[in-house]
């Protein structure tokens, strides 16, 4: 074993949790020859077969869930490592990880870019994920900080509001809806939708939006591709309740308009979470600062869209005082803890890749 490598073990690990070559070679973005060489070559280091393969679903074997157990210990020890290093390199030079859901890819890069900018020969990593994604990145140790919209309730986290989000209710311009005002929901509800699937936080929030309407919805088709269902609903096959961060390109040529319903736009919250006792990096203490001071503000300039009237939208004032909160929290200011938290209190670049 003494000729084994780290990378080794983290291509093993990826396919014994996943149980397949295919997907650990998605989220390694390798090959899946490359991957099955990392395999077999751990494999004969190890002098045992680390798999069983019985038609087409591969098994752990002994040896290799003995071989799991101590992967995973040494690729721990290996990222306290590294953090002790960014913490000794200071904010100038670190490295900071990211993982964000699908829906902050619309502007969460320009958000990195203003840090970056204000903070030169800081090393970036973005990764985007899906919910289920980004909470096994987060619960294993694998980012500093996770961007979300609903924090995780079984994990020991501390989440931070620092910026609403805003969702809305989208058409084509055509649509015979789209210069109706204060649509009752009982009109919408009859009208085709096109939803992103179960278990992805934009139906979680359409849930939350429509409560009890939700099961009277017309819904024509489920995707898993907020595109696609942008697409959709330009050709006129429906209506889509969307994050209205996610239609700032459309909204601005034209191709969508946000129809005017009842009680939206729904008003939630992006989140800044990190696992309670993990000891932050300089440079992430400092990104979580920047989010909590300036993340309103950027994210409207950078999608164009405040909150507006509506039933669950807040008001200026009240936009303007959880500003400040967010500020006093940022500097360091105590007794400012998320109430709806399960816990109490070589150059600038991103590289950012997508799973």
């Amino acid at each position: 074993m003494k000729n084994a490598t780290l990378r080794q073990l983290k291509v093993f690990e990826s396919v014994a949790r996943n149980l397949s070559f295919t997907r650990a070679a998605e989220e390694l973005h390798l090959t899946q020859p490359a991957v099955s060489t990392q395999v077999k070559e751990l494999e004969g280091h190890a002098g045992l077969p680390l798999f069983d393969q019985l038609g087409r679903k591969i098994y752990l074997t002994r040896a290799g869930t003995e071989m799991l157990h101590h992967s995973r210990a040494i690729i721990q020890q290996f990222r306290e490592a590294e953090e002790a290093m960014q913490h000794l390199k200071g904010i100038s030079g670190g490295k900071l990880n990211v993982a964000v859901i699908s829906a902050g890819d619309y502007f969460f890069p320009r958000l990195l870019a203003e840090f970056a900018r204000r903070h030169s020969g800081v090393i970036l990593n973005l990764t985007v994920h899906n919910r289920a994604e980004l909470l096994h990145r987060l619960a294993d140790n694998m980012t500093d900080l996770a961007i979300m919209v609903r924090p995780p309730e079984d994990m020991d986290t501390v989440n931070e509001p620092f910026a609403p989000h805003p969702y809305v209710i989208v058409a084509a311009p055509e649509h015979a809806l789209a210069k109706k005002k204060r649509i009752p929901m009982a009109v919408l509800a009859r009208e085709p939708f096109l939803v992103r699937e179960r278990g992805s936080d934009t139906w979680a929030s359409m849930a939350r939006g429509f409560a009890g309407w939700l099961a009277k919805l017309n819904i024509a088709m489920e995707l898993k591709s907020t595109e696609t269902i942008k697409q959709a609903v330009i050709a006129g096959m429906g209506i889509a309740f969307l994050s209205a961060h996610t239609v700032t390109l459309e909204r601005q040529v034209g191709n969508l308009v946000v129809l005017d319903v009842q009680g939206f736009p729904l008003i939630l919250d992006w989140y800044v979470v990190h696992r309670k006792h993990k000891q932050l990096p300089p440079v992430a203490l400092a990104f979580k600062r920047f989010l909590m001071g300036d993340g309103t503000s950027l994210i409207e300039e950078i999608t164009h869209f405040s909150t507006q009237p509506g039933t669950r939208a807040r008001s200026a004032a009240e936009g303007s005082a959880r500003g400040e909160r967010n500020r006093k929290r940022a500097s360091g200011i105590p007794g400012q803890k998320d109430p709806k938290s399960k816990v109490a209190s070589r150059g600038s670049g991103i590289r950012s890749t997508e799973s």
